[in-house]
């Protein structure tokens, strides 16, 4: 029995997994609400669980669609840390780095920009 009521195809999975020398390239795809989110959750505690050194989250193609998209950001954050790993978010969007600013996120989720991409739009904090 299938409860497939719209008859969409079923969606590919979000998330794919690249061994490097030195971490896990993890690169995320479309949008992290509540319907992707376990599959990611699932994907990446795996790799935290299994590996070492960085864990560098791809965002170029990734959308935070609602407030479990960013939930899972920093659940992440908080298992790899306890993990002693360290995870950084790579080339995430303008909308994601603006919501990570605005909810003040922006200073515990370290960011980098993807290949060939510079930092823009950010302004340097001010010291008194």
């Amino acid at each position: 029995m299938t409860l497939n009521a719209h008859r969409r195809k079923p969606a590919r999975m979000p998330v794919q997994v690249l061994d490097g020398p030195d971490g896990h390239d993890v690169i995320i795809e479309g949008r992290l609400d509540v319907h992707t989110v376990p599959d990611i959750r699932d994907a990446i505690h795996a790799v935290i669980a299994t590996g070492e050194g960085e864990l560098r989250l791809h965002l170029r193609d990734a959308e935070i669609g609602d407030a479990t998209g960013l939930g899972i950001i920093l659940h992440l954050h908080r298992r790899a840390t306890r993990a002693q790993r360290q995870l950084l978010l790579i080339d995430p969007s303008e909308r994601t780095t603006r919501l990570l600013r605005g909810c003040r996120l922006d200073r515990i989720l370290a960011a980098r920009p993807g290949p060939g991409r510079s930092v823009s739009g950010t302004v340097a904090p001010l010291t008194a």
